[in-house]
């Protein structure tokens, strides 16, 4: 038996999440077990998608991040990391600037990857080994910036695509009807002919949806359940929804562009049902580093 220590670094649009967990090795079948999770709402996407790049008070609190992120690594005797950023950092015209600027100030390492490794990862979460094989699940992972989609089928993934729909985005009013319109043609394209898939999500948001309306007992959401909760959550202040749902403030502005995100993709499948296994990409970073080990 070995035991391995890897850690996660998920750079969002929204917040920058560091995942450390335990693997226990045994050669047959691992054993993965959370050791700790941190998460700071730093916003990133606020400033790439208004002004195009990353601005000098979010570097600053970036590489803080970093540097704390460095020495909780450190302290957990970590053997092994990842730090991967998505939508925001892809974007921002300094972002390979600001790579440059942790990597000199923190150690840290940082990789830009693009919206199809961002959906590979996320299937290294391996939730679909949890389902029905002959059935058709949608794979969807709401950020920020970006929502990441991969169909499978029969166990395979048969269609992926990388949408720059995102919370923050709807929240700054950056969506434009023909990005809607991209959309929604791609997923009836897709969606499969006989029966209608069951959607997979993933991204913060979505757990919390799931949290309000299951508790922590059942994985899946209705079709009804999310627009009746879409409806409500719509009708409430922020400041309601935090007392209401307690919520942070960098969840309950972001939950109803998400939640509008997820009653969208369900309307256009004919989907009847939300799975929600709550992992996400620094889930399927941790995996996809014990593979590649």
């Amino acid at each position: 038996m070995e035991l391995l220590k890897f850690a996660a670094i998920d750079i969002g649009s929204n917040a920058v999440r560091l995942l450390i967990n335990n693997i226990i090795d045994n050669k047959e079948k691992p054993y993965f077990q959370k050791a700790s999770l941190v998460r700071l709402p730093i916003r990133l996407g606020a400033d790439v998608f208004e002004n195009g790049k990353i601005s000098d008070n979010n570097i600053q609190r970036l590489t803080d991040t970093m540097q704390a992120y460095q020495l909780l690594m450190q302290t957990h005797g970590v053997t092994d990391y990842r730090a991967f950023a998505t939508s925001a950092m892809r974007e921002a015209e300094n972002g390979k600037k600001v790579v440059r600027h942790i990597k000199e100030k923190t150690g840290i390492e940082l990789q830009i990857i693009d919206g199809m490794l961002e959906a590979e990862l996320l299937f290294a979460t391996r939730v679909t080994k949890q389902l029905d094989a002959s059935k058709s699940y949608l794979y969807v992972d709401v950020g920020g910036g970006s929502t990441e989609f991969t169909l499978f089928s029969g166990g395979k993934s048969t269609a992926s695509r990388s949408f720059k729909i995102g919370t923050i985005r709807l929240l700054n009013n950056q969506v434009s009807d023909k990005k809607w319109d991209g959309l929604k043609d791609w997923l009836s394209d897709i969606k499969p002919k006989k029966k209608a898939p069951t959607i997979i999500g993933t991204g913060g948001n979505v757990n919390k949806i799931s949290k309000i309306i299951n508790g922590k007992k059942q994985q899946f959401v209705s079709n009804r359940q999310l627009k009746d909760l879409y409806k409500e959550l719509s009708t409430l202040d922020m400041e309601e929804r935090m007392r209401r749902y307690s919520m942070r403030p960098d969840r309950a502005d972001v939950i109803v562009p998400a939640a509008r995100i997820f009653t969208t993709v369900m309307a256009v499948t004919d989907a009847k049902e939300l799975f929600v296994p709550k992992v996400g990409l620094s889930d399927g970073m941790i995996r996809w580093m014990y593979r590649n080990k």
